[in-house]
């Protein structure tokens, strides 16, 4: 033994015995936790009062006849379930119209948010300019005054048509066709691409420089190298941002509603889930029947999200596994 590890012996024996953690009184625990639960009382009523209790009230909703005039409502079972999939031709149109939606819109706004993000995760200069500058749309896509303003865009005398009849191409408005209506709702959800691609960008930093480095030794271009490292190491981020997105779309009712003027037209070409929902209840006052098409798209998106978790586990790839 050392003479340092004397004088350490002898300071451990030297110094005073640790004293137990002190416990606090049994009183004063209780009344620190009333305390807590003091400040937790306005947040717990809000959610009872403001959110599950019209949750589990609209539940209710959906088994009965009730229009928003009558005294009471009638409870009527399944029958509003059973009206939506066998004898509601406008309600399955506006299924129809959302998986549509759905389908094309999702995949180009992830397309588009990663090819801006791997631009701007390049070397160029401005860049935080650049980066405000593509985020700014997101903060006002879902806003009524764009809808608005796009619908003017895409109309008979928008700017869209001014600029074809300048290269000699006429065009009817793009917004009151039934083959086109879609396609200018689906441009604007992809026109507020800001948030996905704030999100990708921030991913595609913590991508670790050494693959790349070690993809270019051995010879990997920038394609392979994109889908043989930039992807599966971004496999939790595509997995976020997949599953928001299409939570979003599923629950998209603006611009729908501002540009087809609430009625979902033309002919029913842009008629969303939500805003058939909308109409039924708070145009028609069919709230029981409303009840039930909320449920159903909860119904929806919790089957949706089910299965996005369940096959992340063959395609996500998380660096600590």
């Amino acid at each position: 033994m050392t003479q340092l590890d004397l004088r350490v012996e002898d300071a451990r024996a030297a110094a005073p015995p640790t004293a137990p953690p002190r416990r606090l009184p049994a009183k004063r625990v209780g009344r620190e936790k009333w305390v807590a639960y003091g400040f937790l009382a306005p947040w717990i009523a809000g959610l009872l009062l403001l959110t599950i209790g019209p949750m589990l009230y609209s539940l209710y909703l959906s088994f009965t006849d009730y229009h928003l005039l009558a005294p009471a409502p009638t409870w009527i079972g399944l029958d509003n379930y059973t009206r939506l999939f066998t004898s509601d031709t406008r309600g399955m149109a506006s299924i129809v119209v959302t998986l549509v939606y759905v389908l094309i819109a999702v995949p180009l706004i992830l397309v588009v948010s990663m090819l801006v993000a791997l631009l701007l995760n390049s070397k160029i200069g401005f860049l935080t300019g650049y980066r405000a500058l593509f985020y700014l749309p997101s903060l006002l896509g879902a806003s009524v005054a764009v809808a608005a303003l796009w619908r003017v865009v895409w109309g008979d005398a928008g700017i869209v048509n001014e600029v074809l009849r300048f290269f000699g191409i006429e065009h009817k408005s793009w917004t009151g066709s039934p083959d086109t209506a879609l396609m200018t709702i689906i441009a604007l959800a992809v026109w507020a691409f800001g948030s996905t691609m704030i999100i990708f960008l921030a991913g595609l930093r913590q991508v670790p420089r050494e693959l790349y480095e070690a993809g270019e030794v051995d010879g990997a271009g920038k394609v392979r190298r994109f889908f043989s490292i930039t992807v599966p190491m971004m496999t939790p981020i595509i997995f976020f941002n997949s599953l928001m997105v299409t939570i979003h779309a599923f629950q998209a009712f603006t611009p729908a509603y501002i540009i087809s003027g609430g009625t979902g037209g033309p002919a029913d070409s842009t008629l969303f889930y939500t805003l058939y929902l909308y109409q039924q209840g708070f145009a028609q006052l069919n709230m029981g029947y409303a009840s039930a098409l909320a449920w159903v798209l909860v119904a929806v998106l919790a089957a949706f999200t089910a299965v996005f978790f369940w096959s992340s586990k063959f395609w996500v790839f998380y660096g600590d596994k």
